[in-house]
């Protein structure tokens, strides 16, 4: 795991030293272990290197293939880099790792070499012959990569800290997607908070050759899962075991020490008991206890923990703790989220323990209708006759049906009445939905533009989404937007700032495909993620699978009341006045808060201090 940087020019000049050195060192936590620079003729690269796989120094970057004609740098990790290391033995290696495999891959397969990839990765390589720069992100936008692209000048690095610390990238709001962070508490690809940085979409390549630029999908998200499996139910749960444990044993390559974050749920528990079946030595989990009984898992990773003999590290913690490390985590987004601060935490305790690579449960929410939303998206659809009613009635009968279900609901209800139809493109984004439309006219000053799918799919894929199950719909809308935008996003941040490599199996890219195409009907979750549960067998224990639904909640009321008041107020303060909000209308908000009033979330509050907080950290003009 490592940070990427480099900018393209057309004549050389003695700053560019300094200047690929400040935009490697603004990264310096994601890379401790080394760091490189290489100017050619055209293109500037730089890298810090975390190493994990091939020590030495032989697998330094930037890297020259053996030949001289391509350069890379590249962050992640090719997990199969030894089966396709085997496919190219014409090419003279002379390192252990993955790194050099990239460029004799691109040397023999050229831009198609990413198609025989699985792995999580962001890289650049330099073609010299050709003058041309090719940046490539991974399928399911694991790690992420930014650029910076204007007239002829092309300008990426892994962080967005690092793209202004160039000196070449105005630090600069980009407020057309202000009402964006607002709706979703992030920003989704390709779109950022700066003015004209913009970053890869999953599965996307970039190309830059003499000024121009262009990207493309080499691998589609929206592509899978059009062909349902007919298979039998103990047939698809067999090769659903065999194909997630072949993820798991992948992502357990490493030259430096390993373990597993371990919440005693159901899918951290799926992976370190197949990571215990993979391995001869005792696997190291990790988890946070708490002494508060109500949202305390400990029982639950202490019986998976006592059942694969691993060598168990529980990190006790409290409320408290978190509140004491949130200004190091704010100053560790790179790019501003309402999520984050469970994962710094959990990631330090992590490296502090001397560990460099933990593998995450992240993902089975997605792939097996865990979230409550997979089977909301459902009902709704159930009700689909309702939207061949006039769109007034339907306005008029959201409006009454609040009178049952609460003030905060009604506002939801009255959009997705509203909408031209029950279609995936124009309900699923309201469900994720934190600020309404009517409150971000209230508070903005500025325009913008809210979330539209036609940033992320293309018209095509949004009718190919449309003519997928119900399950698969939802599965594609979450890992496209939510979970590549805020829970990967605050992954990679938050474990990098401990210089932490996280590894999500559930995430592995034939594992996604294979789960787009099971059916609704076995993947309807009658208890949760019933097709994983029957697929890993006896692997859990029932008290595991039928536990009561916990997890860590922190007081952000009580918090914002109090211990974090002043600071939320001075935040609020300081970004009323910089002209994007309506400062008398942010004020009654914070007010309506501190008065109780119901309908002002204290997410609502918190997204505020976050980008005010981000704006001042790297100083970020409106």
């Amino acid at each position: 795991m490592c940070g990427i940087a480099g900018f393209t020019f057309e004549e050389k000049s003695t700053s560019f030293d300094k200047d690929i050195m400040a935009m490697t060192e603004a990264m310096s936590h994601r890379g401790p272990d080394a760091d490189g620079h290489w100017i050619g003729d055209g293109v500037a690269l730089g890298h810090k290197r975390l190493s994990i796989i091939d020590l030495s120094d032989s697998s330094a970057q930037p890297m020259e293939d053996y030949t001289g004609r391509y350069t890379l740098v590249f962050n992640g990790e090719i997990y199969n880099f030894k089966e396709i290391k085997a496919k190219l033995k014409d090419y003279p290696f002379r390192s252990e790792g993955d790194t050099e495999m990239i460029l004799a891959a691109y040397s023999k397969w050229g831009k198609d070499a990413f198609n025989h990839f699985n792995g999580m990765f962001a890289l650049a390589i330099w073609d010299k012959v050709e003058e041309e720069l090719i940046l490539v992100r991974d399928r399911m936008g694991i790690k992420p990569i930014y650029y910076y692209q204007n007239g002829d000048k092309l300008v990426f690095a892994s962080e967005i800290r690092s793209l202004l610390s160039s000196g070449m990238v105005p630090a600069v709001l980009n407020q057309e997607a202000l009402p964006e962070y607002l709706q979703y508490y992030s920003v989704n690809s390709p779109r950022t908070l700066i003015k004209d940085v913009r970053m890869l979409k999953a599965g996307e390549m970039g190309i830059w050759k003499k000024g121009e630029w262009r990207t493309k999908s080499f691998w589609s998200l929206a592509k899978q899962g059009h062909e349902v499996r007919e298979d039998s139910y103990e047939q698809l749960c067999k090769e659903n075991l065999q194909i997630l444990s072949e993820a798991v044993e992948r992502r357990m390559i490493s030259d430096v020490p390993l373990g597993a974050f371990l919440s005693g749920g159901i899918d951290s528990s799926a992976i370190v008991a197949l990571m215990a079946q993979s391995s001869e030595q005792a696997v190291h989990t990790f988890s946070i206890v708490f002494d508060e009984e109500e949202f305390d898992e400990s029982p639950y990773s202490m019986q998976i923990a006592n059942k694969y003999n691993t060598a168990h590290h529980p990190i006790k913690l409290s409320p408290s703790h978190f509140l004491k490390k949130l200004p190091d985590a704010l100053d560790s987004m790179d790019h501003p989220s309402g999520d984050g601060i469970n994962s710094y935490v959990v990631s330090e305790a992590t490296k502090n323990e001397g560990f460099t690579v933990a593998l995450s449960g992240l993902g089975g929410d997605e792939l097996y209708a865990g979230y409550p939303v997979f089977k909301q998206y459902q009902k709704l659809q159930s009700y689909s006759p309702v939207f061949a009613v006039p769109a007034p009635l339907r306005k008029v009968g959201a409006g009454l049906l609040g009178n049952f279900v609460g003030k905060a609901k009604t506002g939801r209800l009255q959009q997705m009445l509203e909408s031209p139809d029950s279609n995936f493109e124009s309900i699923y984004p309201l469900f994720r939905e934190i600020y309404s439309p009517k409150e971000r006219g209230n508070i903005l000053l500025t325009k913008g533009k809210p979330f539209s799918f036609t940033e992320v799919f293309s018209p095509e894929e949004l009718i190919s989404i449309g003519r997928l199950p119900i399950f698969n719909q939802v599965g594609i809308g979450e890992m496209s937007t939510y979970t590549q935008n805020v829970l990967l996003r605050d992954t990679d941040q938050m474990s990098m700032a401990h210089s932490l490599e996280v590894r999500v199996p559930f995430f592995d890219h034939e594992l996604v495909s294979f789960a787009l195409s099971i059916s609704d009907k076995d993947k309807e979750p009658e208890y949760p993620k019933k097709f994983l549960v029957d697929s890993l067998g006896d692997l859990l224990p029932k008290e595991v699978v039928f536990r009561k639904k916990m997890g860590f909640v922190f007081p952000w009321i009580e918090w914002l009341k109090g211990p974090l008041k002043e600071l939320a107020n001075s935040k609020i303060e300081s970004l009323g006045k910089r002209g994007i909000f309506r400062e008398s209308e942010l004020q009654n908000y914070w007010r309506g808060f501190l008065q109780g009033d119901s309908s002002i979330y204290w997410i609502k509050i918190w997204l505020l201090v976050v980008l005010e907080s981000w704006m001042e950290k790297n100083g970020i003009e409106a």
